[in-house]
């Protein structure tokens, strides 16, 4: 591989979530982002989504570092998960390095990791790459661009970005910096995509602060805003137009209260009052001058304000006089979801804000014309779209052809894909596999038939058929006990279990081998999914379960 790099997708492009990529040449790899996805809806049990990193496990001896650009989840979620299987340092910025700090100190894997703190500008060195990392507007403080030099030339990861000249917390895109690595020659760039269908300009994060500031102080009662944890610009929105009107700021949800701490400890957040007093307290206060700040935009299941929605919350119920603003926009996928909690949030008697009918959420990625500028100024040989659908991703390579990128040196992969790059050509050189890895609870790499058993369970239910044989003569010994669950809603009848008993004798009078166990329950399983199928047109899971004696 002299003189040559390869550019590994292993998660991020296709699909919004899950972002990893690696960099690789002869002797040295390094890493950027470990991300997680969540799962779809039918991917019943399935708590994440994390990379297959079986690439990067195979070559541990040229890994020299992994880079993590901001602290979202979808960059930094998967570490704790692959960590025990990639031994390398971990380079970020200050606050990233905190939120890390915590998520593998859960995980009890804090003092087995190297996390080093990076500032932006600062160059590190790992074997024969230099890594620059520059300052990027992202809707997390301390996000970065990276500028690695290879020895084939230099690779631009933008990191998520927007250009946001007034943000609330951190300070703009340094496109000073990015301009003069432009100027210096850009072998290839890396850019976010996940907005690359939107024309225009990204609005500023300050544009949400008057829709929350005249929310907060038109409402009669409780104000209640949903948004990210990791939306630390708009928690300080929040904070500043509470103080505005007197109210006092509470916080609930387990990772809004770990992410508002780590940022008032490491100086993200301001506040001249306890954001972290108990909620308790929050009953001795007037309705009208409380702001609480939770998670719960997504409708995921167990988030605090999908709880109050569903009267499932402990301390907290939904009252007449509440206003309740979800501060984000719909992740697709989770639309049914999201408008299931705003409807339960209605019946309970409180006006609620979303994004569909009043300004009070603007994403943190660059749209079109934001782009278009990345692309001028960074002026790439080589172009590759990451972070976002396919679409997403089509649609920028359009954009990179639009402002002068030759269409040969555009390339719109999927992960898995190893694109390699000389100095004068690049091409696509094979895949590797990029399959999903699925944890549920302490386990990972769940296969696929568990999600299809899961799924046909859910929704045809099953059937437990208990069969007593003798040993010796493989004659049924009593009566055949049938369970069902999730099969039919009134129960099967005493009939249908009776002839269910009568199916099963008959299959295995035909049975030819008795000996063979696998044989006996295949002779059950056939015989009864064909009489369920003629009687009811259902297909439940049946599971056939002999004894002998």
């Amino acid at each position: 591989m002299a003189d040559k790099l390869n550019v590994i997708p292993l998660g991020g492009l296709g699909r919004i979530g899950k972002n990893m990529l690696v960099l690789e040449t002869s002797d040295d790899m390094v890493v950027i982002d470990i991300g997680v996805m969540f799962p779809r809806d039918e991917m019943l049990g399935v708590d994440l989504i994390i990379p297959d990193v079986k690439y990067v496990v195979e070559r541990q001896h040229k890994l020299r570092g992994i880079l993590l650009t901001h602290g979202h989840e979808d960059h930094t979620g998967a570490l704790p998960y692959v960590l025990p299987r990639l031994k390398a340092p971990i380079y970020c910025t200050r606050l990233t390095r905190s939120l890390v700090a915590a998520k593998l100190k859960e995980h009890g894997l804090l003092g087995q990791t190297i996390l080093r703190v990076v500032t932006p500008g600062e160059t590190i060195n790992l074997g024969n790459m230099q890594v620059e990392f520059i300052r990027v507007s992202h809707s997390i403080p301390d996000s970065c661009a990276l500028a690695i030099k290879t020895p084939i030339g230099t690779v631009f990861h933008t990191g998520d970005f927007k250009l946001d000249h007034t943000p609330v917390t951190g300070e703009p895109t340094d496109l000073t910096r990015i301009a003069e690595i432009g100027r210096q020659g850009v072998h290839l760039l890396l850019s976010d995509s996940t907005y690359a269908d939107i024309r225009g300009y990204t609005p500023s994060e300050e544009a949400v602060a008057g829709v929350l500031g005249k929310i907060i102080a038109d409402a009669p009662g409780r104000v209640i805003i949903a948004t990210f944890a990791s939306q630390i610009s708009r928690i300080q929105q929040v904070i500043d137009a509470a103080v505005r009107q007197d109210r006092q700021v509470f916080v609930t949800g387990r990772s809004m209260l770990n992410n508002v701490k780590i940022a008032l400890q490491e100086g993200y957040l301001r506040s001249d009052r306890n954001l972290l007093a108990p909620l308790e307290k929050m009953k001795s206060i007037p309705s009208e001058r409380v702001v609480l700040i939770t998670t719960g935009t997504q409708g995921e299941p167990m988030s605090s304000l999908v709880r109050m929605a569903n009267r499932d919350h402990r301390r907290i119920g939904i009252q007449l006089g509440d206003t309740v603003v979800l501060s984000s926009s719909p992740i697709p996928g989770n639309e049914a979801g999201i408008y299931e909690t705003i409807n339960n949030l209605y019946r309970l008697g409180a006006e609620v804000f979303y994004s569909r009918i009043a300004e009070v959420h603007v994403h943190g990625h660059a749209s079109q014309e934001e782009l278009k500028l990345m692309l001028s100024l960074v002026k790439p040989k080589f172009f590759l779209p990451v972070h976002g659908e396919y679409r997403h991703l089509v649609m920028h390579g359009e954009i990179a052809r639009s402002t002068g990128v030759p269409e040969q040196n555009i390339f719109v992969l999927e992960d898995g894909d190893i694109l390699e790059l000389g100095e004068q050509r690049g091409k696509r050189a094979g895949r590797t596999s990029a399959d999903d890895v699925y944890v549920d609870g302490l386990g990972m790499d769940i296969d696929r038939t568990v999600l299809r058993d899961r799924a046909h369970l859910a929704r045809d239910g099953i059937i437990v058929a208990m069969v007593t044989m003798d040993k010796a003569t493989g004659k049924l010994l009593g009566r055949t006990h049938v369970l069902s669950r999730g099969f039919l809603e009134s129960g099967m009848s005493d009939s249908m279990i009776e002839k269910m008993r009568q199916v099963i004798a008959e299959s295995l009078n035909g049975a030819r081998n008795m000996d063979d166990r696998a044989g006996v329950d295949g002779c059950i399983h056939d015989a009864l999914a064909g009489f369920i199928r003629d009687e009811t047109g259902r297909r439940p899971m049946i599971l056939p379960f002999t004894v002998e004696v």
